[in-house]
């Protein structure tokens, strides 16, 4: 597909338009209003209004016998299906925008984005990076026994936290599968993160789209509850974040707070947001029982509010399951300074341009695994990452 190039504009052509914008502005300004992105369908978005404009248009008088023409009336908390300006970046669920609304058509038209606290973004099948949420408070890392937890995947997501300006909070779902073979990686791993001061929420909500295909019997049962006793022990031994356990403790975390669940298919975000909102009636399907895999069910990024009268009281933005987010637009040493364990050690390898490689001659980084300082699975998923980040796209 050959790629549209943007014509470049005189300083003259730039300063018309500039000028155009704002004639245009001052005629709009008493049209404008606030709103929210609660929803992206590529060139159109859903918008919430979230306050009124300074002139509310009226209906018009129809004669007697003539036809009543569509007029759409503006209200607090309505959802008008908008279009965007040209001129604007791509926009994201949870972008604060001022936009006008034609009551004649019942649409909408996004004419500027207020400043973002954080932005969340991913690649499209195109190799671009594409916006999918906006202004997230904490990156909910979802993660289960099946399909099995991947430490790389949510190495990639703390990275992203990281250069988001986002919280991360890992998530563990499905508590009720762990099962035997499970319990000691699942358990490491979750004592391995608290180590390194991340909070994590240990949850169990009813999947139906769990693989187990005969119930759960009394070892499995058994090895689940010696889990979250185990993991309740090291909240009260640990001086690191608690994990605390159940759907109550995952609300209160997330209360008033603008959340985006990130996981691949299958790890249950959709049945975590069906218990958090009941209201939802978010589409959930079973994991597949040759690949073990989840299947897509979150098809577009929605904001679902925990109030949809007030969204300062926060919500959950649920995405479309994938198994990663692009990293290829970090340099390398943005990718270390999302190893909060790693990255002051970097600066004291032997070479300034050090790979941190096994085979790196003076690296810190290997230095401290032979110590026993730092874990061996983070240096080798960083250097994964930093190869993955410095090799070009086209």
């Amino acid at each position: 597909m050959a790629l549209i190039r943007q014509r470049k504009l005189t300083k003259q052509q730039l300063r018309r338009i500039d000028k155009q914008q704002a004639q245009q502005q001052e005629s709009l300004d008493g049209s404008l209003m606030d709103g929210v992105v609660m929803a992206h369908y590529g060139k159109q978005l859903e918008v919430q209004v979230t306050s009124l404009p300074a002139i509310i248009p009226s209906p018009p008088v129809v004669a007697e016998g003539d036809p009543e023409p569509f007029w759409q009336a503006i209200e607090l908390g309505d959802i008008w299906r908008c279009h965007v300006r040209t001129n604007l970046p791509m926009l994201a669920t949870g972008d604060k925008v001022r936009w006008v609304a034609d009551p004649n058509t019942g649409f909408g038209r996004i004419e500027s984005v207020q400043p973002r606290t954080s932005l969340v973004s991913r690649p499209d099948r195109y190799h671009k990076l594409k916006p999918v949420a906006a202004n997230v408070d904490i990156l909910a890392i979802v993660f289960a026994p099946l399909p099995a937890a991947a430490p790389n995947l949510i190495d990639r997501y703390l990275v992203v936290c990281h250069h988001a300006d986002v919280t991360p909070l890992l998530v563990l779902n499905k508590a009720d599968l762990l099962s035997i073979e499970d319990y000691a990686f699942t358990k490491e791993l979750l004592t391995q993160y608290q180590s390194l001061g991340y909070e994590a929420v240990l949850t169990s909500a009813p999947c139906p789209e769990n693989i187990l295909l005969n119930p759960v019997d009394d070892a499995q049962a058994k090895a689940s509850d010696e889990v979250m006793a185990d993991t309740a022990e090291t909240k009260e031994a640990s001086v690191q974040p608690t994990v605390e356990l159940g759907l109550t403790d995952l609300q209160q975390k997330i209360k008033d707070k603008l959340v985006i669940f990130a996981g691949q298919s299958g790890v249950g975000k959709s049945t975590l947001v069906n218990a958090l909102l009941p209201n939802s009636d978010q589409s959930v399907n079973i994991i597949s029982t040759n690949s073990k895999l989840g299947q897509h069910t979150t098809t577009t990024s929605r904001l679902l509010p925990f109030d949809p009268q007030d969204l300062t009281q926060g919500g959950i933005v649920d995405t479309p399951g994938i198994r990663e987010y692009g990293i290829w637009h970090l340099t390398p040493d943005d990718i270390i300074a999302g190893f909060v364990e790693l990255s002051p050690l970097a600066g004291q390898c032997q070479f300034r341009d050090c790979k941190h490689t096994h085979k790196s001659k003076g690296c810190a980084l290997w230095e401290a695994v032979t110590e026993g300082k730092v874990m061996q699975r983070r240096v080798e998923s960083l250097v994964t990452l930093q190869a993955e980040a410095d090799t070009p796209t086209y």
